[in-house]
């Protein structure tokens, strides 16, 4: 079961032109995030994120006590900073690179683990095989929380059950960067479909949820 979870504007942004995106949706919403990501096995971004943004990926909640989930990150040509949070904790939560090419021996000595997957040309790794191949690794329940990039990559290859999307009370504009890239559709019936299941308030911002029709 794969969750892809976006924190937008209104107008589908995630981030300034700039790369400035803390935060766009308020307390709440990055409270339920956390709730998110304890309901799954691991929580898989690009590695653009990894370095624009030092994420730790945990769950970060005043009362959880359970485990953290894995990390996973999307990064073909390991550009994965050694000195990051992701990479220093590697140790304390299995973390995951997913490459195209056997692991550099830097990060294998952070404690890094190596999933190799097929390339589908120019370092993009096959997502359908990297799923399956992080099946078999016991991670079933995926929480993607990467960027636009990423978010277009699932929807293209049809690997997304459920969106999970925030969206705060602001306008960024067409100059911001899109929570999603390009889908390359030509025909409207060729776009990925959804139906939503919920939506509420969040403080300011709404969360809606939808699930692959």
């Amino acid at each position: 079961m794969i969750t892809l979870k976006l924190a937008t504007s209104l107008d589908g942004r995630i981030a300034t032109a700039s790369g400035e995106s803390r935060w766009i949706t308020g307390p709440a919403a990055r409270e339920q995030t956390h709730r998110l990501r304890a309901a799954h096995d691991a929580v898989l971004i690009g590695v653009e994120t990894a370095i624009a943004d030092d994420p730790a990926l945990t769950v970060r909640l005043e009362s959880y006590s359970g485990p953290q989930p894995a990390r996973i990150i999307l990064d073909s040509r390991q550009r994965l900073p050694r000195a990051g949070r992701l990479a220093g904790t590697a140790r304390d939560i299995p973390t995951y690179v997913v490459t195209t090419r056997p692991l550099d021996p830097i990060l294998a000595e952070a404690g890094l683990r190596p999933v190799l997957a097929p390339d589908l040309g120019e370092g993009r790794p096959d997502l359908v095989e990297v799923v399956a191949l992080l099946k078999a690794a016991g991670l079933s329940r995926l929480f993607v929380e990467g960027g636009g990039q990423v978010a277009a990559s699932f929807l293209r290859c049809g690997l997304v059950d459920r969106l999970e999307w925030f969206r705060a009370p602001l306008v960024i504009g067409g100059e911001g960067r899109p929570a999603i890239g390009a889908l390359a559709l030509t025909a409207l019936s060729a776009a990925p479909r959804l139906r939503r299941v919920d939506i509420q308030a969040l403080g300011d911002d709404i969360w809606e949820r939808y699930e692959r029709i």
